[in-house]
């Protein structure tokens, strides 16, 4: 059909709306309610425009188009709608933008420049409300919060955990947990998923920058930091780089700077997840152990299992995430190895993900000392260098300090969905038929679909697998668990769609095509890799020669392996 577009014809198709023909023509109308491949709401109203004939503005996002509709998207009488919602919205908002941590990269700031807003056209009463801290691993304040609804429905729509929702009705109207409880009282699993949705400051990470520099300031403290195989590919968008720019070499060098004894790679324990993980699989179905094995580097969805599926824990793989494992060797063997009492080490990780933070504090996850001290964000690390003073992109690029910073181009895949998998299957086919794959590439397990399935033939067993991510995609395999009709025996998944790249705590705004630029640079990582088989690492196989002994042994059980709590109460 053709539609008329501020005076120019253009062609629709029947079920569009308004605001997807006006971004295919290069028309851009604001929103801040609007989220791609979710059904509309229009709550927002930002997205306002004039149709011919039909009466009042409508919202583009929901209005859809009809044979030889006129609409205007920049007429006098929308720009003024718009700017008078955007002045209402501040008239309930604290205005505190020069210390809000989303102060420079804020929707409603940018709206507000954008429309010329100057002053404060309304005053009255103001929505009050308290700042929810007390989760480890998210900070919500609700005075800041627009009701865009965009948090509600990824927990709802996209995670199907419900953790937060609207309450209340008229002025009174908020987003929160059931009762206005506190997130670290309800079954929240501290993906991030919300923070990453939220245009504005109501939601953010909690923050560790402060003991991390208290910590770097101590003369007392040996301080290491490792860095997660999704931030290397991320970072640079900070620092204005393109959404895919690997910055590997740069981050170590500005985390030198930054003041860290040693800068070690978690990709080195990514590569060390997987020769135990490869193993147990293997053990489970040479004994007719539990299965299908579900993979457990994912702190959301161990929690979320923890929560919604006690009964299928005995499922979940016992390793420990890689940061978790690199914590625990740094406080053991590599402290035993440099002299340096655990005691005075304290180990920071460099993390895409927000729910690492409450990871590092179960009391399942260390023995005299916690494995790891603090866990900060890509989004925090930019913080702490642009603090330095450090410019990014002058710095030269260096290397990972040895042992624990050698890796493989499987541990790199780790970062994106289906990379666990995939990084499993190279190594478990190795320890099955003692020789590496032909091809390293398991193509049905790649991409950003939800729920890959594969049939992986190794010697004579067919060993079919799963790879998924984003919670609400597990759940239908889980009941298929409970009633003993699944097919499966390994299954790997990751709590944010697409995985690490996608994590909670990642650049923003994040967007599906920054997502898949950043996935890409991490199969680039594993293509260009000398070594692409975790158990080809000279340095993990030094440490089991050394330290650990056999894989799944004694001492690598201890340290290695872990627990999980069924969790009826919140």
């Amino acid at each position: 059909m053709n539609i008329t577009l501020n005076g120019h014809t253009c062609w629709a198709k029947p079920g569009e709306t308004i605001l997807d023909v006006s971004r295919r023509e290069g028309v851009n109308i604001p929103t801040l309610c609007h989220m791609s491949d979710f059904s509309p709401t229009g709550s927002c109203r930002l997205c306002t425009v004039e149709v011919e004939n039909a009466g009042s503005l409508v919202p583009a996002c929901a209005y859809p188009v009809h044979e030889g509709m006129e609409v205007r998207t920049n007429s006098p009488r929308v720009r003024r709608a718009r700017k008078t919602i955007i002045e209402l919205l501040i008239a309930n908002h604290p205005q505190d933008c020069l210390f809000c941590v989303r102060s420079g990269n804020c929707e409603l700031q940018k709206l507000t420049q954008e429309y010329g807003v100057r002053t404060h056209r309304y005053e009255g009463e103001r929505r009050r409300a308290r700042i929810d801290i007390a989760s480890p691993a998210i900070e919500r304040d609700p005075e800041k919060c627009i009701l865009c609804g965009r948090c509600v429905r990824v927990c709802h729509e996209v995670q199907h955990v419900g953790a937060i929702d609207f309450v209340h009705r008229g002025f009174k109207s908020a987003v929160a947990p059931a009762l206005e409880r506190s997130l670290n009282t309800v079954p929240c699993v501290d993906c991030g998923q919300c923070v990453v949705n939220c245009p504005v400051g109501a939601l953010t990470e909690k923050s560790n920058q402060k003991p991390v520099w208290e910590a770097i300031n101590d003369p007392e403290r040996f301080v290491v930091v490792q860095v997660a195989p999704a931030v290397r590919v991320a970072l640079g968008e900070e620092f204005g780089a393109e959404p895919g720019t690997v910055v590997t070499g740069k981050t170590v060098a500005a985390l030198r700077r930054l003041g860290f004894d040693r800068v070690f790679d978690t990709n080195f324990s990514a590569d060390l997840t997987i020769i135990e993980e490869a193993n147990e699989l293997l053990g489970r179905l040479k004994n007719e152990g539990v299965t299908p094995m579900l993979t457990s580097c994912s702190p959301g969805w161990v929690k979320f299992i923890e929560h919604y599926y006690p009964d299928l824990l005995g499922n979940l793989s016992s390793c420990k995430s890689p940061h978790e494992m690199q914590g625990a060797l740094l406080k053991s063997y590599y402290a035993q190895k440099i002299g340096v009492d655990p005691s005075r080490m304290y180990v920071v990780s460099v993390m895409p993900c927000t729910a690492k933070k409450y990871e590092a504090q179960r009391p399942e996850l260390g023995g005299a000392y916690a494995d790891v001290d603090a866990v900060i964000t890509t989004r925090e690390l930019a913080r702490m260098i642009r603090v330095a003073g450090i410019d990014f992109f002058k710095l030269p690029n260096e290397g990972f300090d040895d042992p624990l910073g050698e890796s493989t181009g499987a541990g790199a895949i780790f970062g994106a969905a289906g990379g666990v998998m995939e990084a499993a299957l190279r190594t478990a086919h190795f320890y099955l038929t003692g020789s590496d794959m032909k091809s390293l590439t398991f193509a049905p397990i790649r991409g950003l679909d939800g729920v890959k399935q594969a049939d992986v033939r190794i010697g004579d067993f067919t060993l079919k697998v799963a790879a998924v991510s984003g919670l609400k995609n597990i759940k239908s395999l889980l009941d298929d668990m409970r009633d003993g009709t699944s097919p499966f025996h390994f299954i790997e998944v990751m709590a944010c769609p697409g995985g690490c790249v996608n994590g909670g705590g990642q650049p923003l705004p994040t967007t599906p095509e920054k997502v898949r630029l950043r996935t890409e640079s991490i199969y680039q990582i594993d293509r260009e890799s000398p070594r692409r088989c975790s158990h080809r690492n000279e340095s993990v196989q030094k440490l089991y020669a050394e330290f650990l002994g056999e894989p799944n042994g004694h001492t690598a059980h201890e340290l290695l392996h872990t627990h999980y709590v069924a969790r009826d109460e919140f």
